[in-house]
């Protein structure tokens, strides 16, 4: 229950202060703040409320990639319903340390709880759904990178970045594709598990139980990566659908830009999609966290140095518009959901 299994957000206030802080310190050691109360006084709210409209329908069809791969493994879920729990996954993203990795899990927890003996197809459309955009977002990177650098002379420091990001998230994709791909792989990974649980409750509590149910779940876990591996034309409607998912996030950057509206303010079109690639692929790797604070110096590091190095305190303007939208709202409006399934779970459980 979502209800019995609430955020604790005295926690989460330390961390998100800390973040806030840094960033602070941020603006006022390296941003003129003159230059930045002008910019924002200069911004056009027409473009601001114009993305975040388009954050909506970037959301609805991340929302509808996932429902058509539930489909596919013939699990079936309303529109609605993978539009809510991706929300909330969001907004537990955000919140959880772990990354997410953290929303993932709880898109299979919420789902399987209505779909019983379905988590492992479920995982599976799950994990199908975060390779996709991955790939996505790696190809993106490198095809405006290698646009770039034909028409631009990029700092050396943007190519160091790029490359340990590249070769951080094949590693980690890497591991997840051959973990999905080689069930061997996972059944040890399972049995390691039990075995580490076994040794640390000192044969006190007994797994049986639960090796089972993980190796059930396991088992319809490959059984819809078979699907996927082996219906590909089934995958055209998700990839396609994922293409514009990305191209609408990106596209909210350069609303933020145009609202600022100076020509010092413009950066190049490859320089964007670098700049969201390159952000999106750390936010997909699990052992990456932060999102408050490092993340924001990240983006603005990344205007600077693609953009008119002159014009920080754009760019920070830039930087925080996109959070407030990205960020904020993906967390007011999950919240709101989050408390909107919570009653009703109280609800369900007290009729019951």
């Amino acid at each position: 229950m979502i209800g019995q299994k609430q955020l604790r957000l005295r926690s989460i206030v330390p961390i998100f202060t800390a973040g806030i802080f840094v960033f602070l310190l941020y603006i006022y050691f390296l941003v003129p703040f003159n230059d930045l109360v002008q910019t924002f006084q200069q911004v056009n709210p027409f473009y601001i409320f114009l993305a975040l409209a388009v954050l909506f329908l970037a959301h609805g069809f991340y929302a509808f990639t996932w429902q058509k791969l539930l489909e596919m493994l013939s699990v079936k879920a309303s529109f609605t319903k993978a539009f809510q729990y991706t929300w909330v996954a969001n907004f537990v993203d955000i919140l959880v340390p772990a990354e997410s990795v953290s929303g993932d899990f709880l898109r299979i927890y919420l789902l399987s709880k209505e779909k019983s003996g379905d988590a492992g197809k479920i995982a599976a459309s799950v994990l199908c759904h975060r390779i996709l955009v991955t790939i996505i977002s790696v190809l993106g990177l490198l095809i405006s990178t290698m646009y770039f650098m034909i028409y631009n002379n990029p700092p050396t420091l943007v190519l160091q970045i790029i490359v340990a990001i590249a070769v951080l998230n094949a590693v980690v994709l890497g591991l997840v594709i051959y973990v999905s791909i080689k069930k061997e792989a996972a059944e040890k990974i399972v049995n390691w598990t039990i075995k580490a649980l076994v040794h640390i409750t000192r044969g006190r509590w007994k797994f049986e139980h639960l090796k089972e149910s993980a190796t059930k779940t396991m088992n319809k876990f490959y059984e819809g990566i078979t699907v996927f591996r082996q219906n590909p034309k089934g995958l055209i409607v998700p990839v396609f659908s994922s293409i514009i998912a990305v191209i609408l996030d990106i596209l909210i950057m350069a609303l933020v830009f145009l609202s600022i509206g100076p020509m010092e303010a413009m950066i190049s079109l490859s320089a964007l999609i670098i700049v969201y690639s390159s952000s999106a692929i750390v936010h997909y790797i699990p052992i990456v966290s932060g999102e408050l604070g490092t993340m924001e110096i990240f983006l603005t590091t990344m205007f600077t140095l693609l953009g008119n190095q002159q014009a920080i305190a754009i760019y920070t303007a830039a930087t925080v518009l996109i959070r407030i939208l990205t960020l904020w709202v993906r967390l007011f409006v999950g919240g709101i959901i989050v408390q909107i399934m919570g009653i009703k779970s109280l609800t369900t459980k007290n009729i019951t």
